[in-house]
């Protein structure tokens, strides 16, 4: 693989409802201001994937950065990381789950969410059999209609400012306060800018297949400098054309951003285009634990059953049919909890992929000789993943997802050092 494939692998994983429809709540919570949570959200992003890339072309390992947590840190590390990184993905799915079949119901509003549920769950596990090939070969048109889907609202947005195209909103631009709730609003919107980030694990996790592995560091560089620019511009055109009251939580920002012109076809369009990122997102997650629990159990962190593959384009069943046990979960959590689900699993799922990016950090300054600058830049990163962190316990609307991943944050610990006495003791007896 080049590294730009690399990098269009990387935008089909990252690109999802996270930014779509995640990123209303950050409006909600903070206005105008969200794209200066984007801008922080993407320097935290690219420090962590610099520190990833650094180790992954000084070190390649198949198990990435769980590997260079057990590097830095011990046998516990790894464990922790490995499944701290396999729960987050299994609530990434349930999150993308939940908002696809939400947004299915812009066109047939009396299907229940858990038959939406249960039919994208289905179509993600067909496109997961299709194989490693099959599915870059997926993920890369997915890129692609992610990308276009975007540039045309910026476009059409743009044309709209510009009076091109007629609009019956009488808001003009920026008319009310940068700062929509106070600093707070702001430091709580942050999670879900770095929740529109999350994907730049799988790239580390693919980097094995690139044919020059010092590339690692370009094609995410270049996904993710792309990935800020375009979520900056679409997002400052849509909150200059639009109140912040006025966007709905069930509904795109960029949707109701043009609600009010002439362009009947658009919300159709690009409520189509999100459903296709929501999907993608759905099936880079289900990829992603399905091959990292094999990683798992080839180092012992898993019961040795998950290792096992199929001769069947090599495919890990036994994998397979426990991340099909998550996305059951999150059909019936859609259907006996389909209010503030979204939410709240969002919120949890960010928080877990905002530790792993932590462990990353931590990884990254014991395994590397880090200069000052490295240093500096390092603990800048971390200040920001923590501001996003801590930034959940200020409201108290997306409080629980706090809860929820601290509880399997602190359980997944336990199990670890609790697995790592365990070897230790059968290591002593051997």
């Amino acid at each position: 693989m080049k590294w730009w494939q690399l990098s269009l692998v990387g935008i089909g994983c990252t690109i999802g409802t996270g930014y779509f429809l995640g990123s209303v709540i950050g409006i909600h919570l903070t206005g105008s201001s969200i794209v200066i949570s984007f801008v922080l959200a993407a320097i935290g992003t690219l420090i962590v994937f610099l520190s990833l890339a650094k180790m992954t072309a000084n070190d390649p390992q198949e198990g990435s950065f769980c590997y260079y947590a057990g590097k830095a840190f011990g046998g516990w590390a790894a464990f922790s990381c490995g499944w701290s990184y396999w729960c987050s993905n299994i609530l990434i799915m349930g999150s993308q789950l939940t908002a696809i079949s939400l947004l299915s119901q812009f066109w047939f509003e009396k299907v229940p969410l858990w038959v939406f549920s249960a039919i994208y769950a289905v179509l993600a596990i067909i496109v997961v059999l299709a194989g490693a090939k099959g599915f870059n070969k997926m993920e890369n048109i997915f890129a692609v209609v992610k990308t276009a889907a975007i540039t045309m609202f910026i476009v059409l947005a743009a044309l709209v400012l510009f009076n091109v195209i007629s609009t019956e909103s009488t808001y003009k631009p920026f008319e009310e306060s940068f700062l929509h709730d106070g600093y707070k609003g702001l430091w709580a919107s942050l999670i879900y800018a770095f929740y529109a980030f999350g994907g730049i694990e799988v790239i580390g996790l693919m980097s094995m297949q690139l044919k020059k592995k010092e590339e690692a560091a370009k094609a995410g560089t270049v996904m993710l400098i792309g990935l800020a620019i375009l979520y900056v511009v679409s997002l400052l055109l849509a909150i200059s054309m639009v109140k912040t009251h006025d966007f709905k939580m069930n509904e795109s920002p960029f949707v109701t951003a043009l609600s009010k012109t002439p362009l009947d076809f658009f919300p159709h369009v690009f409520n189509a285009a999100v459903i296709i990122a929501g999907f993608s997102t759905l099936c880079a997650a289900l990829f992603a634990v399905t091959n990292l629990l094999v990683t798992l159990a080839k180092d012992k962190d898993a019961p040795q059953l998950f290792a096992k593959k199929l001769k069947y384009k090599d495919l890990p069943l036994a994998s397979m049919l426990l991340a099909a046990v998550g996305l059951l979960a999150s059909i019936i959590t859609a259907l006996l909890l389909p209010g503030k689900i979204y939410e709240y699993i969002t919120t949890a799922a960010g928080l877990l992929l905002l530790y792993n990016w932590l462990f990353i950090l931590a990884s990254a300054w014991k395994n590397e000789k880090f200069k000052m600058g490295n240093k500096l830049v390092t603990i800048i990163g971390g200040i920001l993943l923590l501001a996003g962190i801590s930034g959940t316990a200020a409201e108290a609307e997306v409080r629980p997802g706090l809860y929820v991943s601290a509880g399997f944050a602190v359980l997944i610990l336990i199990i670890g050092i609790w697995v790592k006495r365990k070897k230790s003791e059968h290591t002593q007896n051997a």
